[in-house]
């Protein structure tokens, strides 16, 4: 567990990266150094407008216009052998060219390869559902739309699948604070007691490095756990770890810790 640190200001700034950094790109091949890949992408190309097209580790990457994407999924469903849509999502590249980068991850079984379609769409442009093409689509697109605000045109139930139905922002934004806003600290006690009960209850800890070793439960506190409601003391004994309760369990042996071997070769 990464040591705690006060994080000053931590809504307005990302405390331990930079929150728009992008990652080097991986060296990309042409496409013509692949017999099938190439076949694939004659046969896009031969209805649809091709972008741009490379290999990179080992499979292909087509874009495309975000209006032919219903198109060119089909085809690659019923005339490339690409029967599964693995995965979906977004890149969000707002603070570059207010756009994000829409991806669709395509698997052929016969083939033993993978294309990933990609398009570009403006801020607050909706996308067309392939939900009726592949059913995996229908909860991919609903957390696109839950986590970068997204909507998907046509989907049979176009709402939020991770947070609550009335949450405010999207969490995979990368604006968005890392420990959520104000809204977010405080949505639990607002929903369960109501804002006149904030004072009294305060907002929710959402720092995961947190460590109170004054916690009543002592959960945090590995190897010097005692029952709850212990008085605090500086110098606690170190509590050996029991698997089982005392007494054990009938016709079990009873493990502990000091009879217990870690092994620590995985090819074992």
């Amino acid at each position: 567990m990464r040591a705690y640190t006060p994080k000053d200001n931590v809504q307005a700034k990302s405390y331990y990266n930079d929150r728009f950094y992008v990652a080097p790109q991986v060296p990309k091949e042409a496409v013509a150094t692949d017999e099938v890949f190439a076949a694939d992408l004659a046969a896009i190309a031969a209805k649809f407008e091709i972008k741009e097209a490379f290999i990179q580790v080992g499979q292909m990457v087509v874009y495309i216009n975000a209006s032919d994407i219903y198109g060119v999924l089909e085809l690659m469903r019923d005339e490339l052998s690409y029967t599964q849509l693995t995965e979906m999502s977004a890149i969000d590249w707002l603070a570059k060219d207010n756009t994000f980068e829409i991806f669709y991850q395509m698997l052929s079984m016969t083939k033993r390869k993978r294309i990933r379609i990609k398009y570009f769409i403006e801020n607050g442009q909706a996308v067309d559902s392939v939900e009726k093409l592949f059913r995996s689509a229908d909860w991919s697109e609903r957390e696109m739309f839950d986590m970068f605000g997204i909507e998907a045109n046509n989907h049979p139930f176009m709402k939020r699948i991770l947070m609550p139905y009335d949450w405010q922002g999207h969490p995979l934004l990368k604006t968005y604070p890392l420990e959520g806003d104000e809204f977010a600290a405080w949505y639990e006690v607002d929903k369960i007691y109501g804002k006149e009960a904030r004072e009294a209850i305060g907002p929710e800890i959402r720092d995961t490095a947190r460590v109170d070793r004054y916690d009543s439960e002592r959960f945090a506190r590995l190897g010097y756990e005692v029952p709850k409601g212990t008085e605090i003391t500086d110098d606690m004994p170190k509590t050996e770890q029991n698997y089982q309760e005392e007494g054990g369990v009938f016709m079990i042996t009873k493990l502990d810790k000091k009879s217990s071997k870690i092994i620590d070769d995985p090819q074992r």
